[in-house]
């Protein structure tokens, strides 16, 4: 099983839309903070000296929502390693009661810091992840 890490997100009334829910678009920046809360706390110092990584598609289901106040439990993970510069990691967020709101499978691409330009993914760069 791969390496997960979780965090919990609460609702803050910023995050509320017109509907009185978390906005698609918050639900989009926390997993983009999962990623890199989980980069951040697995990666070797080496690697996030050299490397950072890019979005390249989400794909997103909603199948529920919170209200402000609410708090969610997300947890992350690398899915099947990576092919060249790209790796798929997944998020879910899950309700107080384990009821699965959000799943996203995001696509991401590793960049070279010194030059800029997409780098392959090495095993060792996942080790820590899968």
């Amino acid at each position: 099983m791969a390496n997960t890490f979780t965090r919990t997100f609460r609702a803050e009334p910023q995050h509320i839309d017109e509907l009185g829910h978390v906005n698609n678009t918050v639900w989009v920046q926390w997993i983009q903070d999962m990623a890199t809360a989980h980069w951040d706390a697995a990666a070797r110092p080496e690697d996030r000296e050299a490397f950072f990584w890019v979005v390249i598609r989400h794909e997103i289901d909603y199948r529920g929502n919170v209200s402000e106040g609410a708090q969610v439990t997300a947890t992350t993970w690398i899915e099947g390693g990576a092919q060249g510069a790209k790796s798929l990691r997944r998020v879910e967020f899950t309700d107080a009661s384990g009821k699965r709101l959000v799943s996203a499978a995001t696509t991401w691409a590793m960049i070279d810091r010194a030059t800029g330009r997409l780098a392959r993914v090495r095993p060792e760069v996942l080790e820590a992840f899968l």
